[in-house]
Parts: structure tokens; sequence; C-alpha cells
């Protein structure tokens, strides 16, 4: 006898492989789309390695100084001064992980500030590559760490532009990490590895280093990364410099060294 329905067990059945289906497939779905957002993001880089690189060929391979306020808007802030470079092309500046501009409700690690003009950004600069010429530039830093130039020696370790909360960062090494995912924090002169210690990328940032070499950075690497020309690569926060498991915030724990 010829059947013209399904009985209710065997649409059960199908109801179930389907949903089985879809528990296998959403979370690849999801890291699939997490995977293109982190390869854009480091196009992205690779575009701002042209923009620093056009920048340094026309003030002959320097930077420029830095200012004393967090002012974007400050000639001397790398935002401003380099804007010509960058503000035609508005589709670089925002990692497609974080484009929700914080005062919109945007929150860490997915949110995007200001900067000149009302551009939204959500990568910073390390602030030890500025030029800085006296204290007030130097943002009360000691002036002798700033790389101020392209060309310099280890150029391969020295983190030039990241993923970011804020504009810029200056990190040292005894800075401590965020306590919990997503601290809204770093604006401390001690406290300055908060604004690039961000889960934005499977516990990793992407950053252009200044060879122009891109790549993601586990968030424990930071520390290891040489942001100024005195930072030691072995601090306190590194396994070289005695850090145990239970140093780190309990969300960080389990990340890779």
């Amino acid at each position: 006898m010829k059947r013209d329905a399904f009985t209710l067990i065997e649409l059960l059945v199908v109801i179930a492989i389907i949903a089985l289906l879809m528990a296998i497939l959403v979370p690849s779905l999801g890291r699939v789309r997490e995977q293109a957002k982190a390869s854009v993001c480091q196009s992205n880089l690779h575009q701002w390695s042209l923009v620093f690189s056009m920048y340094g060929s026309d003030y002959e391979g320097r930077f420029c100084s830095g200012c004393s306020s967090y002012n974007t808007n400050d000639k001397r802030h790398w935002a401003t001064a380099m804007r010509d470079y960058y503000y035609h092309d508005r589709q670089i500046t925002l990692c497609p992980s974080a484009t929700k501009p914080y005062d919109e409700g945007g929150a860490v690690p997915h949110g995007a500030y200001r900067g000149p003009d009302d551009v939204l950004l959500s990568y910073g600069l390390n602030g030890w590559v500025y030029n800085a010429r006296n204290p007030d530039e130097a943002f009360a830093r000691p002036i002798e760490n700033f790389w101020r130039e392209l060309n310099v020696k280890g150029a391969g370790n020295i983190p030039l532009f990241l993923d970011c909360l804020h504009a810029e960062g200056r990190p040292f090494e005894h800075d401590e990490p965020p306590e919990f995912e997503g601290e809204m924090i770093g604006f401390s002169m001690t406290s300055n590895m908060k604004r690039f210690c961000l889960n934005r990328h499977h516990a990793a940032v992407n950053c252009l280093f200044l060879d122009a070499s891109i790549s993601k950075v586990g968030l424990k690497r930071l520390w290891r990364l040489k942001w100024h020309q005195n930072f030691n690569i072995n601090g306190v926060w590194t396994k070289a410099g005695g850090v145990a498991a239970e140093d780190w915030p309990e969300w960080m724990r389990g990340l890779k060294d």
C-alpha cells in the first residue's frame, strides 16, 4: 500500500537530523565569519603600511612628534598629521569586528572611537614611535624611549599599528593586563597595555610591525614585543621574567603563552 505522508515518528527523526546538522554547521559558519573578518582586518593593516610608508617618504623617515593630550585634532597627533593619507579610504579605519562607536553603545573589544572629522577608528598607534622632541610631546614619558624613525634595528618585533580601544598607547613592561575581558580602562600612565590587550580575534589582535609585516599576536605575547627602545621583552609578565599561570587574570589563564 502506497503511503502519501510521513508518519509522526519519521517527521520527528527528520527534525532531529536537521537540528543536529544545524548544531554542527552554525558554529562552523560563525568561525568562518570571524576568520573572514580577521582577514579583512589584516588587509586593512596592509593598506595602513602603505599610508605609513608614504608619510615616511614625505618626512625623511621620521614620525610626527606626538602631543600631550588625547585630542586627535592636534596637528602633532598621528590621526591628524596623517589625515590626508587615509581620509579618502574610510574602509581601512575600522576592523570589521569593531565598528560600533563607544558613544552609541559600542563595547570593548568590539567598539570604535571617533577621530578627526568624526572618522570612526578601531586601530591605534604604538605611541612610542613618535618623534617626541620635548617632555610635552613625550606625554611625561622618558624621552629616550621613543623610536622616532621608520628604519630601526629589530623592526620586525616593534609594533606600529594594531587593534586598539583608543587612538594610541605607550605600554611599559610592568603594565598589568585587564582584570576582566572587556575592561574599559587604560588611561593611566601605567595601564596602557590594556588598550591593546583585546579579545578581538580569538584571544589575539592583528598587528602591523615597523618592518611592514603583519601578524596575529596572542594577547600574552604583547608583553614580549619591543614597544619602546628600553622595553624589557623578558619582563615580569613573561615566562622568562617569572610570571606564573595564576598571576594572570582568570579570563587569560588558559590562553597560549
